[in-house]
């Protein structure tokens, strides 16, 4: 593929880039970083998780410089995030210690710590609500005052630390195999290009790092069309996840000498797949096996249909495009397929000008050929 570079025009760039800053200028409005973190929390959670950088206020600030749009907002975080030193790995994180915000279950009604609806829009009508257009900071400031007062004394007992895993009592009951415990060291796709086949630990980061319409659109794909799956959601949970760093100064790692550095929100999603198994003398057997989906914040679409995905590309089966790793894991990332895409933009002159010049001489040994027809035909 060839390009040309373009000599000139920095007067025109230079331009092109004011016009940028007055169209989104242009209403006379500053949009404040610390407003866009408070009230879109959904596209900020979507843009760290695409971008593998978990901090709100850069996340806020993205958006602004993208003026709303999430793959510009991922392309700055992605960028800079790789100026950035890694200096410590934090230790494993176990997602039974998460402080639950939200628990809900598809697969039973009752579960252990029960149900919790938490924030979602699930309940709520989908009608846009046009008071919000009044709203005004006294009047959120009141109502979240009153909110606090009303909810000040959690009558609820239950440890929101501390809930079981819904798929344990499946394990328990003999429903549900046990699954064995991967202490390898997980494969890092930000520091190495990825190689096919890939391990688990790879896909499951590529996945968490796609785009949030193309992993839903293909987890859709793969319960309508391809392999006609139908899982049901063992359990979806939300909430925070303490993160902790071992002591530098210590070689020995003691649990009780790790630093607490803080915590993530996170979206963790187990789905349970219906299977048949063959047993001995033809007879056929239902058992389940998991698919695994999480993200950073709340994104409860995406994690579902990563969970999705993750279960195809385990099973492999070569006749779907869903199940094959490589269809898969190069088309989701949002800062591949948007640049390649906008690459369109660029200038093609060499190339297009070739393609030309074959058009002008096929036509034109068409013209001849079609002269020398007609002569022929009328001597």
């Amino acid at each position: 593929m060839g390009y040309v570079a373009v000599k000139g025009g920095t007067l025109a760039i230079e331009e092109s880039i004011k016009r940028l800053k007055y169209e989104r200028l242009k209403k006379r409005v500053v949009l404040d970083c610390h407003r866009i973190e408070g009230g879109m929390r959904c596209l900020i959670d979507q843009v760290m998780s695409e971008s593998s950088l978990y901090n709100e206020t850069l996340a806020a600030m993205a958006i602004k410089q993208g003026e709303g749009s999430p793959e510009e907002a991922v392309f700055l975080l992605r960028a800079y995030r790789s100026t950035l030193p890694r200096k410590h790995y934090s230790r494993t994180v176990e997602s039974e210690d998460m402080l639950v915000e939200r628990r809900i279950s598809a697969s039973f009604k009752d579960i252990p710590g029960g149900q919790i609806l938490g924030a979602a829009n699930d309940y709520t009508h989908r009608l846009i609500d046009f008071n919000l257009n009044e709203e005004t900071d006294e009047e959120v400031v009141n109502w979240v005052r009153e909110y606090a007062l009303e909810n000040g004394v959690d009558q609820d007992k239950t440890d929101l630390a501390n809930l079981p895993k819904v798929l344990n009592y499946l394990r328990e009951a003999g429903l549900l195999p046990s699954c064995e415990r991967d202490n390898r060291e997980p494969d890092d796709v930000t520091k190495e290009s990825l190689q096919f086949p890939t391990s688990r630990s790879e896909r499951l980061q590529i996945l968490t790092r796609g785009q949030t319409g193309a992993v839903t659109s293909l987890g859709y794909i793969a319960l309508r069309s391809y392999g006609a799956l139908h899982p049901t959601v063992g359990e979806l949970r939300i909430g925070n996840l303490p993160l902790h760093v071992d002591n530098p100064f210590n070689e020995q790692n003691e649990d009780e000498d790790a630093y607490y550095i803080g915590e993530i929100k996170v979206t963790e999603v187990e789905t349970l797949f219906p299977e048949d198994i063959q047993k001995f003398k033809g007879q056929k057997e239902i058992e389940f096996s998991l698919g695994y989906g999480i993200c950073y914040g709340q994104n409860e679409t995406k994690a579902i249909a990563m969970s999705i995905l993750d279960h195809c590309l385990e099973t492999g089966n070569p006749e779907y495009p869903t199940h094959n790793e490589e269809f898969v894991l190069l088309h989701i990332d949002s800062v591949e397929s948007t640049g390649f895409i906008s690459h369109l933009k660029l200038p093609h002159y060499v190339t297009f000008q070739s393609k030309l010049d074959s058009v002008r001489k096929s036509k034109k040994g068409q013209v001849g050929q079609n002269t020398e027809n007609n002569e022929e035909l009328n001597p």
